[in-house]
């Protein structure tokens, strides 16, 4: 109701008296931040509770860029898991096939990652003025690194989807 939602109000604005009381304030405040930051992260929440690092149209965009599209980098966790298993193996054949492919999936990570980023600039560069796009290069290879699945923010759109045409 009106009358508690005022009350609870007044509560908080209310000067704690011991440092106690002050300590416990403090921290239902802090708790209450990072709910709503969780909630942001996990697509329930605003925009403006989202990280620093994940606030703004540059960064939304930037992220749709990466989430519409597969990867290399998505699935090398995986593979370095595969790869570091094979690699207790003292037989010379296994050794060789687990050199060649550590090397081939360096390599085409790199070129994966080349594509996307030359595709992010120029989409970025059409959309934004060069302030906003500082660091959104880097926002996008730390986000291709991440299995699609555990990404936060969760991404907002389907594999193969156009991009929106405002952010």
């Amino acid at each position: 109701s009106r009358k508690e939602a005022e009350a609870a109000r007044r509560a908080e604005m209310k000067r704690p008296k011991t440092r106690k009381e002050q300590a416990q304030q403090q921290r239902n405040l802090r708790m209450a931040q990072r709910d709503r930051q969780n909630a942001a992260l996990s697509g329930k929440g605003t925009t403006a509770d989202l990280p620093l690092r994940d606030q703004g149209p540059a960064r939304a965009m930037t992220r749709d860029f990466v989430d519409r599209r597969r990867t290399i980098a998505e699935f090398m966790l995986p593979l370095l898991l595969v790869i570091l298993v094979l690699s207790f193996f003292k037989n010379p054949t296994i050794v060789s096939f687990v050199f060649t492919t550590w090397i081939a999936l360096i390599f085409a990570i790199i070129i994966d990652e080349t594509f996307l980023v030359i595709g992010l600039k120029r989409e970025l560069k059409r959309r934004f003025e060069p302030a906003q796009i500082k660091g959104a290069t880097f926002y996008a290879i730390l986000r291709t690194t991440q299995i699609r699945r555990l990404r936060l923010p969760h991404p907002a759109i389907k594999i193969g989807e156009p991009l929106r045409d405002r952010y």
